[in-house]
């Protein structure tokens, strides 16, 4: 898991370096490098590196992290009952409208029968 945390910051940051460091020698094969220090079992690096730098930032920052997510579940809790009603809202005003448009037509078929 502390490969895949680390990578996902790397390629973030790869996004961003990409367009400055491209002209750099030697700039893609040191990526490959560090991807290999990376991966290693026998170097560690994502271990060293999240250990180091993330694991420490996500402790001081749990608080506001929790925070967040707390507001993102309200929000996205919020947000769907409003486009639930919306939906239903529009599904009802279909309905009533389907039906008034075949209204007008049972009811002449109907006296066609009587």
């Amino acid at each position: 898991m502390m490969y895949w945390i680390v990578f996902a910051f790397f390629t973030t940051a790869e996004t961003l370096t990409d367009i400055i460091l491209s002209w750099f020698p030697f700039y893609f094969e040191l990526k490959i490098a560090f991807v290999i220090w990376l991966l290693s079992p026998y170097t560690k690096g994502s271990s060293v590196l999240y250990r180091k730098f993330v694991h420490p930032t996500l402790s001081n920052k749990e608080k506001e992290i929790d925070e967040y997510i707390t507001q993102a579940r309200d929000k996205s809790y919020e947000t769907m009952m409003r486009v639930g009603k919306r939906g239903l809202n529009l599904a009802a005003n279909a309905a009533v409208t389907a039906a008034a448009k075949l209204l007008p037509v049972t009811s002449v078929r109907a006296r066609r029968n009587v």
